[in-house]
């Protein structure tokens, strides 16, 4: 069980739904086309935005579960962030080919402004993990070898 408001919540359905919509208005029209051929790399990445958009319908109605699918897009936004732009930006030039990038990639502030981050540190820094071994299970699910009480 989690200790989070309701309202935290409904922060997070938010932005599930912005993401689902903004997606499926932007992308799934362009990606259900079939007169529309992809190259590989264009074709991935809008493939990978897809199933992110499909997982943000899901976030609507498991909020907290979803959360590690949006731990990944606040990942590679900021380090796409930091390890692409910023260092054109620091020299003078921002390349044109990629401002729409920035502009797209810039609104993880959003996610950041959602997401618990207490919750994310109990959840995923302070309470145990997960086991590394597994345990055999006998008959009727009767554990065998070792396993703790």
């Amino acid at each position: 069980m989690h200790d989070l408001p309701p309202s935290r919540l409904l922060v997070l359905r938010a932005l599930y739904l912005f993401i689902a919509a903004g997606l499926g208005t932007y992308l799934w029209p362009g990606l259900l086309d079939p007169q529309r051929h992809w190259g590989t790399a264009e074709g991935q990445a809008n493939c990978m935005l897809a199933a992110f958009s499909l997982m943000c319908v899901l976030g609507l109605r498991y909020p907290l579960q979803v959360l590690p699918v949006l731990l990944w897009e606040v990942l590679w936004k900021t380090l796409w962030l930091l390890m692409v732009p910023l260092p054109q930006w620091l020299a003078g030039h921002v390349d044109e080919a990629i401002q729409p990038s920035v502009f797209a990639c810039s609104l993880v502030v959003l996610v950041y402004a959602a997401i618990p981050w207490g919750y994310v540190a109990r959840r995923y820094l302070k309470a145990p993990g997960e086991p590394w071994t597994w345990r055999r299970t006998g008959p009727r699910g009767q554990g065998m070898g070792a396993e703790s009480p």
